[in-house]
């Protein structure tokens, strides 16, 4: 089934997963002042666009480039969604923090943001329907508008809503995600079956 705008931005917004960004956010950040962190959001923001961007006006030239057809690209996507998807629903212990004294690109930029799954699902995008290529630039240039305003504001939600339905509202995203993960490999396989 092709992608509209509204089913790609939703796509875009679960896969950047901004609501389980908010807690690596802080915690890179915490040494920060607090009216000093929302520079940091930006830029991060700013960086992750401009990277999943590239990949996808140049996803077409580089899958014909390295010889991938849209059925692997399709399977590739479905298992690493499906894989992000289940770190959303069942997340591990948290290991020791590390200190970060100024966040540049690594790690929140990439891949926090702009994961390996985003940069697929770009690519994916842009491949499939190449002809929609404007709607798809306007959904991910939404989805990340959405994801920087809810790190911006991440503190007040934490205190708004709590804790437990900020986790809450992350393993429901990931539930809906293994949904479109599954849907990604069966279209893939069904395309790799029919092709010859």
């Amino acid at each position: 089934m092709p992608h509209s705008f509204v089913s790609a931005l939703v796509l875009l917004v679960l896969i950047l997963d901004p609501l389980g960004n908010i807690a690596t956010f802080a915690s890179a950040l915490k040494s920060r002042p607090a009216g000093k962190r929302w520079p940091v959001i930006l830029r991060e923001h700013a960086v992750a666009y401009v990277v999943l961007l590239g990949f996808m006006l140049g996803g077409e030239g580089f899958l014909a480039a390295i010889g991938l057809s849209n059925a692997s690209l399709q399977l590739a996507g479905g298992v690493i969604l499906f894989l992000i998807a289940l770190r959303m629903i069942f997340p591990q212990p948290a290991g020791p923090e590390i200190e970060i004294p100024e966040p540049f690109i690594v790690p929140l930029a990439v891949p926090m943001i702009a994961g390996p799954s985003a940069m697929a699902t770009v690519m994916l995008l842009a491949s499939q329907q190449p002809a929609r290529l404007i709607e798809w630039v306007g959904a991910l240039t939404v989805a990340m508008a959405i994801s920087t305003a809810i790190l911006l504001s991440a503190a007040r939600l934490q205190h708004l809503l709590g804790e437990r339905f900020v986790t809450a509202m992350e393993r429901l995203m990931g539930l809906i995600l293994v949904a479109v993960a599954i849907e990604m490999m069966v279209r893939g396989a069904r395309i790799a079956i029919a092709t010859p």
